[in-house]
């Protein structure tokens, strides 16, 4: 099954009391608009579009490309509609909020609330060779854990943790985005299909043995996602340590640009074994939110700059 380009919604399309404005994003699962209600409020609809399995070249009906993939669709579609019902149940302002989610030309929508602000995966973009702080990776994720304990309390897991799915908002606080385990439950029964993750933040269970995916998997994409912000890319992937892991402790690569505690937090989330992580996000996120670690002195080549720029060549007075 190949990939296909499925044509969005054009400008202008009124779908019940929503008019769509633009596409923001697609995928292999999906495709995300912006719209407007009936009282001009902007929120965000996402269409169940699995572009290898249906195609929309035209029009506004979503048809299997093949027959045979309409039982894998249907599956699919009722997977993506329980997620939303699911979703809607919850409101934490650190988890995305499912407004509304209904059927129509042949598929189903989710309509989430709009925010201003950009993910953390922009973030890091932005910052290039710039390290970004400890004060404020333990802020986001501090917060953005109290979502995903939300979650998980709902007998739920994201299951695509990951610096794009993670929403900074203009003041600060962040916004756990596009959960997945629709899609893994869709790619799980149905092994024609590609996984629908990213490589280096899904845990080596999700690659294989998914019975024993629980709440340490969304931990263990956490940490990979902390490590994103220290590294600017993502740790090893999990189906690749789990044959030679070449995994380096964070608690190395950085030694001496953060503090140690937060060092090891993000080795004991990234554990190839998922035994050997934290099994709640109470426990990491009760690391996370202490204030007893000491972050490491400037180093002494900063100093030594420091100290040059002060006092052997100052500036012209």
């Amino acid at each position: 099954m190949g990939q296909q380009a499925n044509l969005p919604l054009p400008r202008g399309y009124q779908l019940q009391n929503y008019t769509i404005v633009k596409p923001l994003s697609s995928g292999g699962f999906s495709i995300v608009y912006l719209a407007h209600d009936e009282n001009d409020q902007p929120v965000a609809i996402k269409e169940y579009m699995p572009s290898s399995l249906v195609l929309r070249v035209d029009g506004e009906i979503v048809n299997p490309e093949n027959p045979e993939y309409l039982p894998t669709f249907r599956y699919g579609l009722k997977c993506f509609f329980e997620e939303g019902k699911a979703l809607a149940g919850i409101n934490h302002p650190n988890v995305v909020r499912v407004i509304n989610f209904f059927r129509a030309n042949e598929t189903v929508y989710m309509v989430m609330s709009y925010e201003r602000g950009r993910t953390l995966q922009r973030e890091i973009q932005l910052r290039q060779n710039e390290t970004m702080k400890e004060s404020m990776i333990r802020l986001v994720f501090g917060q953005l854990l109290n979502g995903l304990r939300e979650v998980h309390l709902h007998k739920l897991l994201h299951l695509d943790i990951k610096p794009a799915n993670i929403y900074i908002r203009q003041d600060g606080t962040p916004l756990l985005l596009d959960f997945g385990s629709a899609r893994q439950t869709f790619t799980q029964n149905n092994p024609r299909l590609s996984p629908m993750f990213t490589p280096g933040f899904a845990p080596p269970e999700q690659y294989r043995d998914r019975d024993n995916l629980g709440p340490w998997s969304d931990i263990y994409s956490v940490g990979a996602s902390i490590y994103a912000c220290m590294a600017a890319h993502a740790p090893q992937p999990g189906d690749q340590r789990a044959v030679e892991d070449k995994y380096v402790s964070a608690s190395k690569l950085w030694n001496g640009v953060y503090s140690k505690h937060l060092l090891e937090i993000v080795d004991w989330c990234l554990e190839k074994d998922f035994l050997n992580r934290p099994q709640s996000v109470l426990q990491i996120q009760k690391e996370l939110l202490r204030n007893d670690y000491e972050i490491p002195e400037p180093k002494l080549s900063q100093k030594i700059r420091s100290f040059l720029t002060q006092n052997i060549f100052p500036r012209n007075r």
